[in-house]
């Protein structure tokens, strides 16, 4: 369907339509076999790579309509796709299909005194919505781990990329049909109406699940509007601990990459927290470090009065997600200081410490309540890639279901298959 508005199409039914064949998709993709989605993954690989003029004519149309759009030049080169980045597309493909099937899988297994054997059985979700940002790449990712985990995704990415996902989609259906999935196992919005994110959302007896991946607005208005459960995380504000016991030389590396790897994304440090028994030699050392990558600190009393070149912070600085050149930075008299002050001001996302005392890394584990911990090294590693999920479609803070990097696990339930022979209650 060519991209269209409401005023050429009634954007209700054009949503009810697109659910209701993606749920019928999903009750298809249960008699599918993993060879089969391995052999899609493979064959939609293969078409990138020999369909990579089509792409790319495609991506032509969405770079030229860019300034329109009001653009940034780092937004423009997310968006656009050379050579190498369609080859990194395919590889992803490749690098899903090689990872081991969830449905079916058996998570455990008794057998009850009666003789009942009881499986607990790994199943997909269903159909999953994903809105997410105008990077093309992402489109291929989110269709790949979500049809592996055995389940339609209806895809609503941002009007930047219409043409390019478009590109992307269409391949992904007609290696889906040469192997013998649905088509409609992966759908992209063709309308860029802004308001059918929120007739989706009410489509709750066809999708059941969605996924936000975008700024704070778009998250908070999906679980706002929401019918159906939401797996997201709202903000990133990510914190490095120097404790007493680190390791300076590890401790400038890991604040450095943790920071300055990447302002823009959800697992960059924001909080910079020091011990007061190291901050004397530390708090100086890694302001000058970070100043030098043009970071500004805006820092505690104690933080301002040891690095001059650092400014005031004020309160609601130490729960901010800057994404840009900017950190909080607090000096705290205690490991238990240092992890009430984060387990307050966190958003629950990645926080890392570096120390070389054992009992501070294992308190420090088990006390921050966070979805992902890292000891000994920087916050960018909170990622599906990194934790060798092959790729995530999100990141969650949530507890309930999926918390931390989303790959295919994360994108399935369970049941109970029960297995008796005649057995009946007494």
């Amino acid at each position: 369907m060519p991209a269209q508005t409401k005023s050429t199409v009634d954007l209700a039914a054009y949503c009810h339509e697109v659910a209701e064949r993606a749920k019928v998709a999903s009750a298809q993709l249960t008699s599918v076999s993993g060879q089969q989605k391995i052999d899609w993954l493979r064959q939609s690989a293969n078409l990138l790579r020999t369909s990579a003029e089509v792409i790319n004519a495609a991506n032509q149309k969405d770079l030229a309509a860019a300034p329109d759009y009001g653009l940034t030049d780092a937004q423009v080169d997310r968006l656009r796709l050379t050579p190498d980045r369609i080859e990194s597309i395919a590889v992803g493909l490749e690098e899903v299909a090689a990872l081991r099937e969830p449905v079916g899988r058996v998570l455990d297994s008794t057998v009850r005194p009666n003789g009942l054997r009881i499986d607990k059985v790994c199943v997909p979700l269903g159909v999953v919505f994903f809105i997410y940002e105008s990077r093309p790449n992402v489109t291929a990712d989110a269709a790949a781990i979500c049809v592996k985990a055995g389940n339609a995704v209806i895809l609503r990415g941002g009007k930047e990329a219409l043409h390019s996902s478009r590109a992307i989609v269409d391949l992904l259906a007609e290696a889906a049909e040469a192997a013998g999935l649905p088509r409609d196992a992966v759908q992209l919005v063709s309308t860029t109406d802004r308001a059918a994110v929120g007739h989706f959302l009410k489509q709750s007896d066809f999708i059941d699940v969605a996924i936000p991946r975008g700024g704070e607005g778009l998250i908070r208005r999906v679980v706002a509007e929401a019918t159906m459960p939401v797996i997201k995380h709202f903000d990133g504000n990510c914190h490095v601990y120097v404790d007493a016991a680190a390791d300076l030389d590890a401790a400038e590396a890991i604040v450095v990459n943790s920071k300055c790897h990447r302002l823009g994304v959800c697992n960059a440090a924001e909080s910079l927290v020091v011990h007061a028994d190291i901050a004397a030699e530390a708090v100086p050392r890694l302001v000058i470090a970070l100043n030098k990558q043009e970071i500004e600190v805006r820092g505690c009393p104690k933080v301002c009065e040891l690095a001059p070149s650092a400014v005031p912070a004020t309160e609601e600085d130490f729960g901010a997600e800057f994404l840009g050149p900017t950190i909080s930075a607090v000096v705290v008299g205690s490991l238990d200081e240092a992890i009430r002050h984060i387990n307050r001001y966190s958003s629950g996302h990645t926080e890392s410490i570096v120390t070389t005392n054992l009992a501070a890394s294992r308190e420090f584990a088990e006390r921050i309540d966070s979805a992902a911990v890292v000891i000994n090294a920087s916050t960018r590693f909170n990622d599906g890639g990194e934790f060798g999920l092959g790729a995530e479609i999100g990141i969650s803070t949530d507890k309930f279901h999926a918390r931390g990097p989303c790959g295919v696990d994360e994108l399935t339930s369970y049941k109970y298959i029960v297995h008796g022979q005649g057995h009946t209650r007494k």
